[in-house]
């Protein structure tokens, strides 16, 4: 038989039901709140950013260049004879004026001695002929000799002053190829081997070149640039080879020797060839070098570095943080609040690891120079070492 309900029993039961479901729930929310796992932050990415630097870069531009001697003079006979003595030692250093050669002398004293009697006698006629003019003056002013008198003793007396010019001339000269006899060094320098022995015939109708002489203190660096080298420098308002009183810098020049050292001493550009050799498409270019140890040898080959430029007060970045593309060049750029902005620039001449930046960044502006592949404009990041595993497989 069916047992119903009273109503207090329903509203226990109710109230029994009511309570099991509030606990079920509670455990069900419990259970869900212990058991839960916070959805994890985006993790931010690294990298590794540097500061724009401002300071000042110099340009250079490397060429091939050759030494050549400040001077270089060749000896030669003036007078014919043979070579008697040699009155130095070879590859040594000699002195302006030094006698080098004495070349047989005989001919030549005796054109001097003949031409010294011969300006004797032409004097020994010349004052005759004055005594005979001043015997026949006062007897022409007495009427005691005639005009024709007084014209052939002037006319003589002409003649013989003339004559006493002509051979005076004539002992100069002789003197003159005397003195040519002894050959003497005309500059300070270091002597080469001499080019004829002893008792060849040297002169005009022999061999003339006895030796030569090389100044080399100082030494001409000889290169050549190209036109677009040229276009460049006046793009900078910088003319090759001439002088500027305005500029903190000149163009000077370095060298590497043969063992790959730097030599100690600076050269200077003097002089710019104006036009350029159709044939090569290249000017030269001289630069003068002080060379006191005759380290440098005219002649040889050396490497040039020529300062082209000095770009004052540039903003500077390394070279890794520029990115290129079809649309330019750019860098990303970490501003005061971690985010990324992608920055276009304007590049300039490279040096090193880095590159100047003509604009688009101002000096002490943070870019990212490792790490940038992991960027998007607008992202936030953060400092540290970049993984290099990353970096590979980005290169």
């Amino acid at each position: 038989m069916k047992r119903f309900l009273s109503v207090k029993d329903l509203k226990i039961r109710r109230k029994q039901t009511i309570y099991a479901a509030i606990c079920i729930a509670v455990i069900i929310a419990a259970y869900l709140i212990l058991t839960h796992k916070p959805k994890p932050a985006p993790e931010l990415p690294i990298v590794h950013a540097t500061p724009a630097l401002k300071q000042d870069v110099e340009i250079y531009g490397d060429y091939v260049g050759r030494v050549r001697a400040q001077q270089f003079v060749e000896v030669r006979a003036r007078v014919e004879g043979f070579l008697e003595q040699m009155l130095f030692e070879e590859g040594t250093q000699v002195k302006r004026n030094q006698v080098l050669f004495i070349i047989n002398q005989d001919q030549y004293q005796a054109k001097v001695d003949k031409a010294r009697a011969q300006l004797k006698k032409d004097e020994a006629t010349a004052r005759k002929a004055e005594r005979d003019l001043n015997r026949i003056r006062p007897l022409y002013e007495q009427n005691a000799a005639s005009q024709l008198d007084l014209d052939n003793a002037t006319a003589a007396y002409e003649t013989a002053v003339a004559s006493v010019g002509m051979s005076q001339a004539d002992l100069d000269q002789a003197e003159q190829e005397l003195g040519y006899t002894v050959v003497r060094s005309p500059i300070s320098g270091q002597i080469s081997e001499r080019h004829v022995d002893l008792g060849t015939l040297v002169g005009t109708s022999g061999k003339s070149l006895l030796a030569t002489i090389v100044k080399s203190d100082t030494v001409l660096i000889d290169f050549s640039m190209t036109a677009l080298d040229y276009l460049k420098s006046k793009e900078r308002n910088i003319i090759i080879g001439q002088k500027d009183s305005t500029r903190s810098w000149q163009p000077t020049v370095t060298i590497t020797l043969p063992d790959n050292s730097i030599y100690p001493y600076k050269g200077l550009v003097d002089f710019a060839e104006p036009q350029v050799d159709p044939k090569t498409g290249t000017f030269s270019v001289r630069a003068e070098m002080n060379n006191p140890e005759h380290v440098l040898l005219p002649g040889q080959f050396t490497k040039v570095r020529l300062l082209l430029d000095v770009r004052e007060n540039a903003t500077v970045v390394p070279q890794k943080a520029i990115i290129i593309e079809k649309g330019g060049s750019y860098i990303y750029v970490m501003r005061k609040d971690s985010t990324a902005e992608k920055r276009f620039v304007e590049l300039g001449p490279e040096f090193g690891n880095n590159i100047v930046i003509e604009r688009g960044l101002i000096p002490g502006e943070m870019i990212v120079d490792e790490g940038y592949h992991k960027l998007t404009p607008g992202v936030k990041m953060r400092l540290g070492e970049a993984p290099k595993e990353e970096e590979n497989k980005d290169e």
